[in-house]
């Protein structure tokens, strides 16, 4: 079963940690230097936060797929869309293997497909090659999504 994906980034990883964690009433399934990461059941969504990359607020948006069959059909329906899919393939990110492909939507936010491999790694992110590294989800200066930066109103509105 595929499980959605949120990415922010934060100023503060130690302040952001209290706050999500009496949010999700969880601690974090992983905590690094530099990110921690929820892997909530209900609902089912892998929340990640890092003090990696510009400025604060939504990084990227995504799917996390259980297998190779949710993978390809997620990189089929990317396809679909009638925008550039960028396929990684095998790397690492976010102290994780990883098969993976992108697309940005109409409004430039990334969107990421991704499968977790076996076996955690020590690093935040690698790529096998100098040109998937230009745009690499964890290389410094990688072209990916707008930041979304959400306002909250206290105006007691939904919307």
């Amino acid at each position: 079963m595929k499980r959605f994906h949120v990415h922010l980034h934060v100023d503060d990883l130690a302040k952001s940690i209290a706050f999500y964690s009496n949010l999700f009433a969880s601690p974090p399934a992983r905590v690094e230097a530099d990110y921690a990461k929820w892997m909530l059941d209900d609902p089912r969504v892998n929340f990640a936060i890092s003090t990696v990359g510009h400025g604060k607020g939504i990084d990227h948006l995504g799917i996390q797929a259980d297998d190779d069959a949710e993978l390809a059909e997620l990189k089929a329906r990317g396809q679909a869309a009638d925008r550039t899919l960028l396929d990684e393939g095998e790397t690492v990110c976010c102290y994780a293997r990883s098969e993976k492909h992108w697309v940005t939507d109409p409004q430039g936010i990334a969107w990421e497909h991704f499968q977790t491999l076996d076996g955690a790694v020590p690093v935040y992110g690698q790529s096998k090659s100098t040109a998937k590294a230009e745009s690499a989800c964890c290389a410094p200066g990688a072209a990916r999504g707008i930041p979304v930066n959400v306002s909250v109103r206290g105006t007691g509105a939904c919307c």
